[in-house]
């Protein structure tokens, strides 16, 4: 490659994008993780390094665009019905005592953010939890870690779980079923290990047993949940099923945002509320800040500069997949997974090394409080009423994000080797 204005100047947005990516925001640029993927946009196109055409019509993949936003509207859709709210209540109410609520929190924070997405589920679950343990004079610790590593392990069972298990669906072209194949024990390993991870470490704070006199179930709208319960029972058969087979024109990448897209518009017509009120529910800024990173990650690939990066680390990996997994551990935490997978595109090939992407830079967020997006939510909505420190959270983070790394490469290693991924 030569070190033409183009490619220095794609070089240094692409380094500035991640940097602000990174750390997540700087309070003097008025700039957070969309507006700087936005900006890295911006510039790629006006100065001349993608072209304003190709950013429209190519660099931004519109298949994983539209998947987020079907998912995001079929979930703001349950919200409204008050069911998030319901199961984090009843949860509390059935537990009794700190460690059975650590078991059913793990278990369902896990389950339901395979199904719901992981950030969802760490925005409703968290007031909810909070305000129960505290009434309870609980410390809220452990539940709110034990929230957020179980959103993040629980996400990696399906394509749908979090975005950058949506890229890899996308860009593998893993068929739903097959993926949920791969991963749910590894899932579900993982579930377990954080469980009794941090039952070892909390054990003192899990001990005695809590009261929850007051703590009442809220009415949800049951005609409305049921229906929108069953639009959900169709999205994930329309995922399973091999639709690109039987509609003319439509690729296997295409099924996934087709199908959460007619689902979108199904919860909305059987739900109570009006659309307004679920479209309002939709993290805009996660869609900016997606359409962004693929046109700054395009103008970087006109360079050659990632191909020639790969060419040098592609020798440390090794064909058991142990350096990639480790390779890709340490990359989420430095510029987060979703940048990573997106920049790592063109690099992965093989159902394997895919699945070792997902299970990796999904794990790896439970490794330091600014390793996901869910971590954020979850300390950001608590920072009040309990403040978990850096130290304090890599306590736990470390030893769930190795030990649960380790086991889901195992899993899908053992996998690989019996040839049957």
């Amino acid at each position: 490659m030569t070190w033409s204005f183009p490619a220095i100047a794609s070089l240094l947005i692409f380094i500035g994008t991640y940097v602000l990516i990174s750390v997540h925001r700087i309070r003097f640029l008025n700039l957070d993780r969309p507006s700087a993927s936005l900006a890295g946009a911006v510039l790629m196109v006006l100065l001349g390094v993608v072209p304003f055409d190709e950013a429209l019509r190519s660099a931004v993949n519109w298949e994983t665009i539209l998947l987020l936003l079907g998912m995001m509207i079929v979930v703001a859709s349950l919200k409204l019905t008050r069911f998030f709210e319901f199961v984090s209540t009843w949860i509390l109410i059935r537990a009794g005592s700190p460690r059975r609520l650590l078991a059913l929190l793990i278990a369902a924070s896990g389950v339901l953010s395979a199904l719901f997405v992981n950030d969802t589920i760490c925005v409703l679950f968290t007031p909810v939890v909070l305000a129960a343990v505290l009434r309870a004079k609980l410390n809220p610790v452990p539940f709110l870690i034990a929230l957020v590593t179980s959103a993040n392990i629980g996400s990696v069972m399906t394509l749908t779980g979090n975005p950058q298990n949506m890229l890899v669906g996308i860009f593998s072209r893993i068929p739903y079923g097959i993926f949920f194949l791969y991963l749910l024990p590894v899932g579900l390993l993982g579930l377990v290990l954080d469980w009794l991870i941090l039952r070892r470490l909390y054990a003192r704070e899990l001990e005695g047993s809590f009261d929850t006199a007051g703590l009442s179930l809220p009415d949800v709208d049951r005609p409305a949940l049921l229906r929108i319960m069953g639009v959900v029972a169709l999205i994930s058969l329309g995922f399973l099923l091999p639709l690109e087979r039987w509609l003319p024109g439509l690729e296997a990448g295409q099924k996934l945002p087709l199908v959460a897209l007619a689902g979108a518009a199904l919860a909305v017509l059987v739900g109570r509320a009006r659309p307004s009120e679920a479209f309002a529910q939709v993290d805009w800024g996660l869609l900016v800040f997606f359409a962004g990173l693929f046109v700054v990650i395009a103008g970087i690939n006109r360079t050659g500069i990632l191909p020639a990066l790969h060419a040098r680390a592609a020798p440390l990996f090794g064909p058991a997949g142990g350096g990639l997994t480790l390779f890709t551990v340490a990359m989420s935490n430095l510029v987060s997974n979703v940048p990573y997978v997106l920049a790592v595109e063109k690099w992965i090939s093989g159902s394997y090394a895919w699945t070792l992407i997902a299970m990796a830079s999904t794990f790896a967020g439970n490794l330091t409080i600014v390793g996901s997006v869910a971590n954020m939510i979850v300390l950001e909505l608590s920072r009040h009423q309990a403040k978990i420190g850096f130290a304090q959270y890599l306590k736990a983070g470390a030893p769930v994000t190795i030990v649960t790394t380790m086991a889901g490469f195992l899993i899908l290693y053992l996998f690989h080797t019996a040839g049957w991924l």
